[in-house]
């Protein structure tokens, strides 16, 4: 979990290939109208998120029930949205909060293509952000090679 352009989806994908795991990128469960909002520069709000928290549990839940061990990268900016996500099935969560400066992220951002998300909106994200309690931190300027290793040492 972290803001946008934080490297969740690259830590994700890597982290699954380290270990088998399959990778999610909870933006593909956005609905359209959410997609577009935020191409359109605007901030989505909880109503808009409510939905798309629901369809992530609810895959989380038939994982789970399947069992199967799933990755999935999802912002999760506030304490709600992670009890929501982790509504039921808490013991099989750990939450892993990648952390950057605000200046960090940008420059990250403004250098990829293709992504919904414009670099307008990270402030928009730092100002939801609530800081997790419960989650291994991860300082993003860290090597990528280091970042997975820890994970993995942790996960055992």
């Amino acid at each position: 979990m972290g803001v946008s352009g934080s490297g969740k989806t690259t830590v994700g994908q890597a982290l699954a290939a380290a270990t088998g795991i399959a990778f999610y990128d909870a933006d593909d469960f956005h609905p359209p109208a959410n997609v577009e909002k935020m191409q359109a520069g605007q901030a989505l709000t909880d109503q808009d998120r409510a939905g798309w928290l629901a369809a992530i549990h609810q895959f989380a839940l038939e994982q789970i029930e399947r069992g199967r061990s799933v990755i999935i990268a999802c912002s999760a900016l506030k304490q709600r949205y992670r009890q929501q996500l982790s509504a039921g099935i808490e013991q099989n969560v750990r939450w892993v909060w990648l952390d950057g400066s605000y200046a960090l992220i940008r420059e990250r951002m403004e250098k990829r293509a293709g992504h919904f998300m414009p670099p307008a909106l990270l402030q928009s994200q730092f100002d939801t952000l609530e800081p997790p309690e419960n989650a291994w931190k991860i300082d993003i300027r860290q090597p990528l090679s280091e970042i997975i290793g820890y994970l993995e040492r942790q996960l055992g």
